[in-house]
């Protein structure tokens, strides 16, 4: 399939509507089925962000490039928003690739059993900038939950915003004297999807920083030594290469890795329990609305792939106690990323997943021009379960949007005696055999195969 400049700029363009986009998409793919896609040898990505956080993608530009990549199913998963889902569904749909969606969050390990303090209050888990709050996901949503949805995000988006409007005034203090102060309404709600559903993340704050610095030194060495003298933010040899060269197309995502280590932890405000719930709390939420709650592993860093985090130590030194945690508090899955961890980091969380009779999820979290759709890591022979997971995930998603009690964990669902590996290979069989392109429309055809017992 070949996509014009015009066409693909348009499929990315996030001042249009998502029903725009994927009209232009559906045109650019006539003729799908005899398209250039790269042969796929069956790796699944989903965990892609999108513009409803903070990414180069809008949801149906997401899918196109998973498309071109050879991928055969795509998902997003953005902050604190699920407003990229439908469009991201509808545009995999009109590619003939899987799709499916989710939402990540940061929750609070702060509590434990009785309202006391718990043992993770003051561990770093998975999140760099504080201690106590981990990441997590909310994966598999049936499209029923949408209000649902919206109505637990709604105070968690305002929260963080209030929080992003005060770190505003604190960079503004920082940049004083330096760089054009900084309009939160203009240069960074507007220049985001927050009224659109979206979230705004640090990096929506540090790209409104980096484009005033832009605008008083250019890209080059001239940026460099402002950086440098002016505002005291160091540039390591590895950046300054890449800053030195104003023709690097990845030049904005490469500025942000700078000044998220250099820049940020001078004027970063904790989140506060409005923002960060309690892990207990979002997780029963997941399982009223029939998703999947999970925890999102990280492990400890030695070289960051996107270059915007340190090395550091994170969950590696007490996993164990971590897992019964989780267990405790109704979590279903762990999602991971292959490439980001060691073949040892990933046995031994398969290891603890399959003690705990926990779902294993797999994506890489796309959200820099720079990184690549592919996830080769899947196919290994230790990690290609994770293919069959995805699909698995795929069809609880789409029939559970039907009937929640086709979910992959409904205490209701006919399959419910079966070991969570059983219900996961029936449904990943399920999810193989939907028609990609009309997915929604092949549901009543797959739970009538469900009532033949022909996937068993």
């Amino acid at each position: 399939m070949d996509i014009s400049t015009k066409t693909a700029a348009a499929i990315n363009d996030p001042s249009l509507t998502a029903e725009e986009r994927l009209a232009i998409l559906q045109q650019g793919a006539v003729g799908i089925r005899g398209g250039k896609k790269k042969p796929g040898a069956g790796e699944i990505n989903n965990h892609i962000h999108t513009v409803y956080s903070f990414s180069p993608y809008t949801p149906s530009m997401a899918a196109l490039k998973a498309w071109e990549a050879g991928l055969e199913a795509a998902g997003s998963v953005d902050h604190d928003s699920w407003a990229a889902a439908r469009e991201m569904i509808a545009a995999c749909g009109i590619l003939g690739i899987g799709g499916c969606s989710g939402f990540e969050i940061r929750v609070s390990f702060k509590t434990g059993p009785e309202g006391k303090p718990g043992p993770f209050a003051a561990r770093k888990m998975n999140n760099p900038d504080s201690e106590g709050i981990a990441y997590m996901t909310i994966q598999g949503i049936p499209f029923t939950a949408q209000e649902s949805t919206a109505a637990f995000l709604k105070p968690i988006r305002e929260s963080r915003l209030e929080r992003n409007r005060r770190m505003i005034q604190g960079a503004n203090a920082v940049l004083a004297g330096s760089l054009a102060p900084i309009d939160f309404e203009a240069d960074v709600v507007q220049g985001s999807q927050y009224l659109r559903g979206g979230e705004i993340t640090e990096r929506h704050l540090l790209a409104a920083a980096a484009k005033k610095a832009l605008a008083r030194y250019g890209r080059g060495p001239g940026l460099v030594r402002g950086l440098a003298k002016d505002l005291d933010i160091p540039v390591d040899p590895k950046q300054e290469k890449l800053l030195a060269d104003p023709a690097n197309p990845h030049y904005l995502y490469d500025l942000l890795g700078v000044l998220k280590t250099g820049f940020l932890p001078r004027f970063f405000i904790q989140p506060g329990d409005d923002e960060c719930i309690p892990a207990k709390t979002a997780v029963d939420f997941a399982l009223s609305i029939g998703a999947i709650p999970a925890y999102a592993y990280l492990g400890d860093v030695k070289e960051s792939p996107t270059g915007d985090k340190r090395a550091e130590k994170f969950e590696d030194a007490f996993l164990p106690e971590l897992f019964e945690e989780l267990r405790r508090l109704g979590y279903k899955a762990v999602t991971y990323m292959p490439p980001r961890n060691s073949p040892a980091q990933i046995a031994r969380i398969q290891k603890l997943c399959a003690g705990e009779g926990l779902m294993e999820i797999s994506g890489v979290d796309i959200n820099s021009s720079r990184q690549s759709f592919n996830c080769p890591e899947v196919l290994d022979p230790s990690c290609r379960h994770l293919v069959d997971t995805t699909w698995a995930l795929i069809a609880h998603e789409r029939l559970a949007s039907v009937d929640s009690t086709w979910g992959l964990f409904s205490s209701a669902n006919s399959f419910s005696s079966l070991s969570l590996q059983e219900r996961i290979i029936l449904y990943a069989k399920a999810g193989k055999s939907l028609d990609l392109h009309h997915p929604e429309e092949s549901v009543p055809r797959l739970i009538e195969k469900f009532h033949k017992g022909r996937f068993l």
